[in-house]
């Protein structure tokens, strides 16, 4: 899988798509939606369809695809291989979420929970597909938050197709399995291959599972918050397990209308820049970026 558009840019959103086979702009098609990534504090969150036509879903059964979770990483390697050894007859279609994208949707001015991006992003690729000349008319779709309205929300964005939203959707449809595959080999490409552009932090890239609740990951991120500018690219910042270590491990803001009780012992800003230690701080790549240097007089 070819993610070195993300790797160029992995800020913002990357959407990489198979070719269409030509049978499936003709003949009536199943899609299925899924997402793998959805959890994790580090890496991105990925949505992927698989279509197929009708007539050849017992051939996509017959590859015996799976929810991506019950398989070993070799196993969905070999089945995503396998997807594209069948393009004649089999397509799919990614959106890759940057962590940095999903934190600063949720904690925008204006809210975007993960459920409405989610859903959002479902909706895009299922239109993508569409554009794309596939001839979707039965689409099924593993549910985040309430099936029932989630269903109803796609049913009304896609009035010529049928729409099914089920609870464990990866393990009941065949087409939603291969999408989960899709989405889960390319979540785990995109965070082996993560272009940290944080270069000066000596950044490792053992950090675990990636989910809130692994201790390896918690330690990977005390290790590599930085005290002002906070956490490399490859963390969600806005998920509570990174917001609950920048108030132990970061600097405190102190704002001109805080409360006097709540300025006492914060140190001020000034004192980030003047390498108190042993050892002096290495410049932030903010600084590197727009050639800022400390000024020693005016």
């Amino acid at each position: 899988m070819d993610l070195s558009e993300l790797e160029k840019d992995n800020t913002g959103r990357c959407r990489l798509s198979s070719p269409v086979p030509a049978v499936c702009c003709k003949e009536p098609c199943v899609l299925g939606v899924d997402e793998a990534g959805r959890g994790p504090v580090l890496g991105p969150m990925v949505y992927a369809i698989c279509y197929c036509p009708q007539s050849r879903l017992a051939d996509l059964e017959a590859l015996k695809v799976a929810d991506s979770k019950t398989l070993s990483e070799n196993e969905r390697d070999r089945l995503f291989s396998k997807m594209q050894e069948d393009r004649d007859f089999v397509g799919w279609a990614l959106d890759v979420l940057s962590p940095n994208l999903i934190s600063t949707s949720m904690l925008g001015r204006v809210k975007y929970n993960l459920n409405s991006l989610s859903h959002d992003t479902a909706s895009g690729l299922i239109q993508h597909a569409l554009d794309q000349g596939v001839n979707v008319t039965q689409v099924f779709v593993d549910t985040v938050g309430l099936a029932a309205s989630y269903q109803e929300r796609l049913q009304q964005r896609f009035p010529d197709v049928t729409v099914t939203v089920k609870a464990k959707a990866d393990a009941l449809y065949p087409v939603v399995s291969a999408a989960s595959i899709c989405a889960k080999v390319a979540r785990d490409q995109a965070v082996k291959s993560w272009q940290f552009v944080e270069k000066e932090q000596d950044l490792d890239a053992d950090y675990g599972s990636g989910y809130p609740n692994d201790p390896k990951t918690k330690a990977w991120l005390r290790r590599h918050v930085e005290p002002v500018f906070g956490f490399p690219q490859l963390v969600r910042f806005s998920w509570r397990t990174a917001q609950a270590i920048l108030e132990t491990e970061a600097e405190n803001v102190t704002w001109e209308d805080s409360a006097l009780e709540e300025q006492e012992g914060s140190r001020k800003i000034t004192s980030y820049f003047q390498g108190e230690g042993p050892q002096a701080r290495h410049p932030h790549r903010y600084f590197q970026e727009r050639g800022l240097e400390p000024a020693t007089a005016l």
